[in-house]
């Protein structure tokens, strides 16, 4: 891993897609500030697809795909993608696919269930209260207590479920995808991109475990600068670290791709 100002020239030209996760990655310290939110925008306006991968709720990405400027957005740790479309043409309209084909109600119902015994077994374990709106996963707040969150990942596994920690929560889900591969789907059905082809046109951002998949994968990786705290936990580095943390990382990323892209 190295520093993103010691990048050789041109080493973003073929970047066609950026991925990025969302929470202290996007964001820092829970806000959106508006240099992100334009670094955004100029990576659309210069043609590139820009798809946040996050394990943020159904209700934020809904938002998030009908307002910012993005072409689309994997929820939920990849549960489902939410893809801009035009609609009736007022430019508010979605598609939604879900890993699981239609929405699966039955799905939610297990989760739901095994979050009431993970409640029984943990002691001091609370769901997540920031959004109500989750569809395809089961999300506990994060508290501090390594111990107990660490408690909450084995019960979720003895349950069957596929399990990960970001900086907010602890997510437990059923289907065995992650954000890789939601994000090869995606790539594949909606923008008829292989995956060898990824590898050389993708870029990706993240800050935390649940992207460590998308780290060890793809060649043009970032960690904001924050990663730090979670390096010895990670399989493979991201390949390129920023200076700043959160939305700031992500600015550096971001206009690094733009001027290699104009070179």
């Amino acid at each position: 891993m190295q520093f993103l100002q010691q990048r050789p020239p041109g080493r973003f030209r073929g970047v066609r897609f950026v991925l990025t996760d969302m929470d202290e990655t996007l964001t820092y310290r829970g806000r959106l500030s508006a240099a992100t939110y334009k670094a955004l925008e100029q990576l659309q306006q210069a043609g590139i697809k820009v798809i946040p991968v996050t394990a943020a709720p159904a209700g934020w990405c809904d938002q998030m795909a009908r307002m910012w400027p993005v072409d689309g957005v994997i929820g939920e740790n990849g549960g489902f993608f939410f893809q801009r479309g035009n609609g009736n043409g007022n430019g508010h309209g979605l598609r939604r696919h879900f890993w699981h084909g239609d929405y699966a109600v039955a799905v939610m119902q297990q989760l739901r269930d095994k979050g009431e015994l993970i409640l029984r077994q943990v002691r001091g374990a609370q769901l997540a209260d920031d959004q109500p709106f989750r569809l395809s996963s089961l999300a506990f707040a994060r508290d501090g207590d390594h111990q107990r969150e660490q408690a909450i990942v084995t019960a979720m596994q003895a349950l069957g479920l596929d399990a990960t920690v970001n900086n907010l929560w602890v997510l437990g889900w059923i289907g065995g995808y992650d954000k890789l591969a939601a994000a090869q789907r995606a790539l594949r059905e909606h923008y008829d991109t292989d995956d060898a082809t990824a590898l050389q046109t993708l870029a990706y951002s993240g800050d935390s475990l649940n992207d460590a998949p998308m780290f060890a994968h793809y060649r043009h990786t970032l960690g904001v600068s924050t990663i730090t705290a979670c390096l010895h936990e990670l399989p493979r580095a991201p390949a390129w670290i920023s200076s700043g943390p959160g939305g700031a990382g992500f600015v550096e990323f971001a206009q690094a791709i733009l001027a290699d892209q104009a070179q």
